[in-house]
């Protein structure tokens, strides 16, 4: 342990921070009311530079995924990442800042007791990330009994929004895992691989195809969603594609050889991704969605346009306003025929037409029209039975608006709540929803949530990409997207778990630091 002058206190106002550089280490300074802090200064999740983020309460959200880190603790408050920060002791000399930085410096993954007992028994149906953040949470909450988790498929949980990004991901899949086998083993995760036919959420039994069957004190029902078919003629044709799982993404990639011809179908988050990732395989892409613009719905025009230009730029051809009427070939697709019968020429297709809760087999519970599972604030859907993620039909706070969200960190925000109240601390879920997307020389964020808006307020140039967009209705400030404006729109985050985020009347971008 070695001790380092790193700042004066004058560097230092009160509610700020400072990043500092000692011994090959980042920390982050902090003053909270008077104190000094000093914690690790890289997010836990991809090493995004904390300081550029915003402070508020004593919380930091990181500027890039919004992990949200406590400075005074290190603890991690919020997803995404799964890893606390290092705390350092602080020392005032006068008025000096020293601090204390021990020879080897590691993230601090949550613990487990040191007892675990046969009972009771908790059951996570679903190794996905809202699975693997409820299980985390249980152990950390100091719950000693036993923790199944059961999984379709044999990968335990991984980070499934790097596939459209990066397709080469695929091909390391300890990489792509967020915890290895030694987590689960200390931790007394029991992982399965197996294939559930029923779920009776009254009897409190779930039943497997092999014929076994399993009863539980509690369940966690986080089985996410399953890609939406394609059923019209020729779909049964080779190298026709989803993306979805590793496996997936391999194929695409072995698909994806230097001046081959895709063609995308739809024009989802996850399908532009991937438009740009073939790119950069010399890969001829073409876009067909019915959708004049992409994302106008989401988005708006201004926004939708100015990605679809980016893409454009990259060399991605649109086929927008038209739907896929046919697949041709003889044994692999060789045409995608519209429905104004214009003929594509293609090596390969990809189907992203979106996806559907994966349900069917749950009873017991109340479900939307379309599989979705209703839950209150606790995203609890009956006696001892949650429900996380995708399929979770949750009311958002603070409107109480029930919606379903498929988003990555808000499953994963599911799965630390559900477990929470799975132990009975009765932790209404409050969090902010937050996605991000890497497009063509954008980096998307958006935080809140806008199922529709009345109007779009802009700060910056969208087509310049810089800019915020404010979707508002009833002049009230539901979602906001941005592009190089990521201490802002951290701050919105704050500024709406605070309730405090002014109506667009009274809306100032240059100001809302200061309303932190």
């Amino acid at each position: 342990m070695t001790e380092y002058k790193v700042a004066r206190l004058s560097d230092l106002a009160n509610n700020s921070m400072l990043s500092v550089e000692v011994a090959n280490t980042t920390l982050l300074l902090s003053r909270i009311d008077g104190a000094v802090y000093a914690v690790s200064g890289k997010c836990t999740h991809y090493g995004a530079p904390l300081a550029d983020g915003a402070l508020s309460d004593g919380q930091v959200i990181c500027p890039w995924h919004h992990a949200c880190f406590d400075v005074r603790t290190g603890a991690h408050v919020d997803p995404p990442g799964l890893n606390a920060l290092t705390r350092y002791d602080v020392r005032i000399d006068a008025s000096d800042i020293y601090v204390r930085v021990p020879d080897n410096d590691d993230e601090r993954p949550p613990t487990a007791p040191e007892t675990i007992t046969n009972s009771p028994i908790f059951v996570i149906l679903g190794g996905g990330i809202a699975g693997e953040n409820a299980a985390e949470t249980l152990r950390a909450e100091g719950f000693n009994g036993r923790i199944i988790m059961l999984s379709k498929e044999p990968l335990r949980p991984y980070n499934r929004t790097d596939l459209s990004k990066q397709l080469e991901s695929a091909n390391d899949l300890e990489a792509l895992q967020l915890r290895d086998a030694r987590f689960f083993e200390s931790h007394h995760i029991e992982f399965l691989t197996k294939e559930v036919t029923h779920v009776d959420a009254r009897q409190k039994q779930i039943e497997f195809a092999d014929g076994d069957s399993l009863t539980f004190d509690k369940l966690l029902i986080a089985t996410g969603s399953q890609p939406r078919q394609l059923n019209i003629d020729g779909h049964a044709l080779k190298n026709i594609y989803q993306l979805r799982t590793p496996a997936d993404a391999k194929h695409i990639l072995n698909a994806a050889k230097k001046g081959s011809n895709a063609v995308l179908i739809g024009s989802s988050f996850i399908t532009l991704e991937l438009a740009a990732a073939l790119q950069e395989h010399a890969v001829s892409v073409r876009i067909v969605a019915p959708e004049s613009v992409p994302f106008e719905t989401i988005l708006g025009e201004r926004v939708g346009k100015k990605i679809q230009r980016n893409h454009e730029q990259q060399g991605t051809r649109f086929h927008l306003g038209h739907k896929p009427e046919a697949f041709k070939g003889n044994t692999h697709v060789t045409h995608v025929v519209l429905d104004d019968g214009t003929t594509l020429e293609c090596d390969f297709v990809v189907v992203g037409v979106g996806v559907t809760p994966v349900t069917a087999f749950v009873s017991g519970v109340s479900k939307t029209d379309d599989g979705g599972i209703i839950v209150d604030d606790t995203l609890q859907a009956t006696t001892d039975v949650y429900a996380a993620g995708d399929i979770a039909a949750f009311p958002l706070a603070p409107s109480g608006e029930r919606v379903r969200i498929e988003h990555w960190r808000v499953a994963a925000q599911h799965g630390r709540s559900a477990a929470r109240n799975m132990l009975g601390q009765h932790a209404p879920y409050t969090g902010v929803p937050y996605f991000w997307s890497a497009q063509p020389e954008l980096k998307l964020r958006y935080v809140g949530h806008a199922e529709t808006f009345d109007d779009i307020h802009y700060h910056g140039n969208v087509e310049e990409g810089s800019f915020i967009a404010y979707y508002t209705k009833n002049n009230q400030i539901k979602a906001a997207a941005g592009v190089n404006h990521d201490k802002h729109l951290a701050a919105i985050e704050h500024l709406m778990k605070q309730n405090k985020l002014p109506d667009a009347n009274n809306l100032n971008t240059a100001t809302l630091l200061e309303l932190l």
